[in-house]
């Protein structure tokens, strides 16, 4: 009987092993597609832009505009919906005459191509090629949200900016797997690993984390423990009370983001 029961666990752990492995694309993304004639529809003044990268990705993005612009800040947003889910970030850096760019992943609203982590990071640079067309390094803000904090910082890492912003950001891909279900080896098993802690030593701007200590999506913990890698200058802010999606319902977390273009 032992042994049945066992290779009942067995096979169930192996089994839910391998429905994690080949579904994890639809488990980390959660899009919503826009047709390619859909009209975006905002409160403030907006350009909708159609980056083509190659025969198979173009990636669209919406320019939310600001009157006479002194900088922009470049916008990656979470795993689920599209860019109209997050064009409420843009007020607290318009008003401030911070422009915000914002595109959508490949299969997010109109944007099409692969989605792979390679690919994220080759589109978020299309994004700040397009931002330097106008701004200089020091006047460009890169922020990342949850997903897009990853993605955020590998492309600080690599080009100069103002600061990096993150927000409800994890120490990397395995950790927070490991968090919701620590029974698998998914530094193998990952084909998205996102390793914000990698990236984060390699940053030269100024660093600003803003986290909920309630947050059930990603982990207070997980963003805390990003601090071990902070310089002169860095902060972490601490919204007590807020989750992962409520951020903006403080009033700390706009506080925080206008004070860092005021």
């Amino acid at each position: 009987m032992f042994r049945k029961i066992l290779t009942w666990i067995l096979v169930v752990y192996v089994l839910s092993g391998a429905l994690l492995y080949f579904f994890q694309k639809k488990l980390i993304f959660h899009p919503i597609v826009a047709a390619a004639d859909h009209a975006y529809h905002f409160d403030v003044p907006f350009q909708e832009l159609n980056v083509r990268v190659n025969d198979k990705t173009t990636i669209n993005a919406i320019l939310f505009k600001a009157e006479q612009p002194k900088g922009i800040v470049v916008y990656f947003h979470g795993n689920a919906q599209n860019v109209s889910y997050y064009a409420y970030a843009s007020q607290y850096f318009t008003k401030h005459g911070y422009e915000v760019l914002m595109m959508d992943y490949p299969g997010y609203g109109k944007s099409t191509g692969a989605l792979t982590e390679e690919d994220l990071y080759a589109d978020a640079l299309q994004m700040y090629q397009v931002a330097r067309t106008h701004f200089s390094p020091d006047s460009i803000i890169i922020y990342g949200r949850s997903l897009g904090t990853g993605i955020a910082a590998q492309l600080a890492s690599v080009r100069d900016c103002r600061r990096l912003v993150l927000e409800a950001p994890y120490y990397n891909m395995t950790d927070l797997a490991m968090k919701m279900a620590p029974i698998y080896p998914y530094g193998f098993m990952l084909n998205y690993k996102f390793p914000t802690n990698e990236y984060l030593p390699k940053v030269t701007a100024p660093i600003t984390i803003i986290h909920g200590t309630d947050d059930r999506t990603v982990p207070y913990e997980s963003g805390l423990k990003l601090k071990e890698f902070f310089k002169k200058g860095d902060s972490f802010i601490t919204i007590s009370g807020a989750g992962h999606n409520n951020l903006k319902e403080y009033p700390l977390f706009g506080q925080t983001l206008e004070g860092l273009v005021k």
